[in-house]
């Protein structure tokens, strides 16, 4: 019988409805071009990415200080800190080369290992932290930290290890690693597709069109200007995943045993000492 894997965060009834709001309103600051009514002045309005830009990195740290608040002890934010910063530094390895973006395949398989809420909290510091490093700052990066803390939180969500384990978990990791790295890719390029000029007529924002026209050029664009490179990341994440990832699978998961993260802490009275 396999013993259940332990969780660094276990998330409660605020952080999960933390996570849906931001998720709620995430999906808001990515879709409002496909969501917005023709006639209302949210789709002709400029100003759109740029308020979401601005609300997005409060809503963030809401939501990862809310998740901390409900349970990230000091060995979670130790191992949050020694991921976070191995992910940052693998991601410019790859940076501007055909989308060859090494961090994608560590995202997953943390996610696995310590679930979705640490997932979360992991994917937007780590891609924090890898602007900061790569001076990447910019109105996009408030929105990487979402989609990458959406990404590395799905791969909490998978079925769990005592159900598949060996061949069968990678398969399946490796599934979701080449679809996440599409969805993530996907996403990034909704956000910088509304404001981006010089685009042809036919993959071009056109603002207050019936959304399946929007729609059409959107995919468009998307074939155009970042298949091959979306497809280099879930290459590359695939590959890695099925090389090494039942490797570091094993010592994630030691570290977690190790970490205990679950043990309750008690206080014990010390007995009383006879005098003399």
């Amino acid at each position: 019988m396999t013993t259940p894997q332990a969780r660094a965060v276990r998330l409660g009834p605020r952080s999960i409805a933390a996570l849906a709001l931001i998720s709620a309103i995430g999906v808001i600051a990515f879709g409002w071009p496909l969501l917005a009514e023709c006639d209302s002045g949210l789709a002709h309005s400029a100003d759109a990415p740029w308020l979401f830009a601005a609300l997005l990195p409060l809503l963030v740290a809401v939501v990862v200080a809310t998740i901390a608040d409900t349970g990230m002890d000091a060995k979670a934010v130790a191992m949050l800190g020694v991921l976070a910063a191995v992910g940052a530094a693998l991601r410019p390895l790859g940076a501007g080369t055909a989308g060859l973006e090494p961090m994608f395949f560590l995202m997953v398989l943390s996610g696995r290992v310590l679930g979705p809420g640490f997932g979360f909290v992991l994917g937007s510091v780590t891609m924090f932290a890898s602007a900061l490093l790569t001076g990447g700052v910019g109105p996009w990066m408030p929105f990487q930290m979402l989609s990458m803390g959406w990404f590395t939180m799905g791969a909490g969500l998978l079925p769990g290890p005592d159900r598949l384990r060996g061949r069968a978990e990678l398969l399946m990791l490796g599934a979701y690693g080449a679809v996440a790295a599409f969805a993530y890719g996907t996403v990034m390029n909704l956000q910088g597709w509304t404001y981006i000029g010089g685009l042809s007529s036919g993959v071009s924002f056109h603002p207050g069109d019936p959304v399946h026209e929007n729609l059409v050029r959107f995919l468009a664009y998307c074939a155009a200007t970042s298949f091959g490179w979306d497809l280099g990341r879930a290459v590359l994440t695939v590959v890695l995943i099925l090389t090494i990832g039942s490797t570091l699978l094993k010592a994630l998961r030691r570290a977690t045993r190790r970490a205990n993260f679950e043990a309750q802490v008690t206080f014990q009275t010390p007995e009383s000492v006879p005098p003399g």
